[in-house]
């Protein structure tokens, strides 16, 4: 019997996105940075690119066309995965009903953050609330731990033939990430 040897990291909850999304071995990861998420993305690029994760990344040049290239990606069975905050959210706003009108097994995760004025580097849930009537299923995570857990289980929870809808996953900007 081969011992089995566990690591623990310490994570913040931006790295423990990139590692469960490692884990969960996504084929295409379509995204645009956005503060506080950035780091996010700039990890799961670094798997990559050190090839501990054999995925596509898609660099676009909006979060709009980030959502638009992960419905494209999940409507021909790629397991994919995109992250964004606050204002980003809202520029996927059309393509979030379409990805659950087509029933698309889509994980986002959100750095939540205040939208707009008087200043928008806070972290609360404006961004998110928007969202609620757009036929995603939201699990909102309170610790580093909860956020890796609920990445994997989004996964799990999406892809289950008797759900097939997209999952976000929140978490406190600026606090957590």
């Amino acid at each position: 019997m081969q011992e089995v040897k566990w690591r623990r990291l310490p994570l913040n909850s931006n790295y423990a996105v990139a590692y469960a999304v490692k884990d969960c071995d996504v084929d295409v990861i379509a995204a645009y940075p956005i503060t506080p998420q950035t780091t996010v993305v700039e990890k799961l690029s670094e798997f990559i690119a050190n090839g501990e994760l054999d995925a596509e990344m898609i660099h676009v040049e909006s979060e709009h066309s980030a959502l638009s290239a992960a419905i494209g990606a999940a409507a021909v069975g790629a397991r994919t995965f995109t992250a964004t905050a606050a204002q980003g959210l809202e520029l996927m706003h059309e393509m979030l009903h379409i990805a659950s009108g087509l029933r698309l097994p889509i994980v986002m995760t959100i750095a939540t953050r205040a939208l707009s004025a008087p200043i928008s580097i806070w972290c609360d849930y404006s961004d998110l609330m928007n969202t609620r009537d757009a036929s995603w299923i939201t699990l909102i995570a309170s610790s580093a731990q909860e956020v890796y857990d609920s990445v994997i289980q989004a996964y799990r929870i999406a892809e289950d033939p008797r759900v097939l809808l997209p999952v976000m996953v929140a978490y406190d900007g600026f606090i957590m990430s």
